[in-house]
């Protein structure tokens, strides 16, 4: 039987839209973990916050599930899906009306371990 070597922590419908996930995940995929927490402490972003609990999890379902050593371990996969949409409308001029899209994400962290 094959060993595991990854584990995966995910925050749904997260009040955050996706895009602007996207642009926090792209500055952490294949860092080292230390130097992830680093990186997203230090960024001035909701979804940083947001990013470093999930990969604070990841962490430690890697460690506690399945016994791998957090030093070893590298962002291997970290991606933010469009999650459900929550329509508003903004009154406008004549009564008419605008809509508002308040967007939400998935968001996923996949650490693995490297040799």
């Amino acid at each position: 039987m094959a060993e595991i070597t990854s584990a995966k922590a995910m925050a749904r419908t997260v009040r955050v839209s996706p895009r602007k996930t996207r642009l926090v995940l792209d500055t952490i995929r294949g860092k080292n973990v230390a130097d992830a927490i680093a990186i997203l402490t230090f960024t001035p972003n909701k979804a940083a916050g947001i990013i470093l609990s999930v990969l604070n999890s990841a962490i430690a379902n890697a460690e506690n599930n399945f016994g791998l050593e957090k030093a070893n371990l590298v962002v291997s996969e970290a991606f933010a899906n469009e999650g459900p949409t929550m329509k508003r409308f903004r009154p406008r001029a004549k009564g008419s009306a605008s809509p508002i899209n308040k967007r939400t994400s998935h968001i996923t962290v996949v650490v693995s371990e490297v040799n």
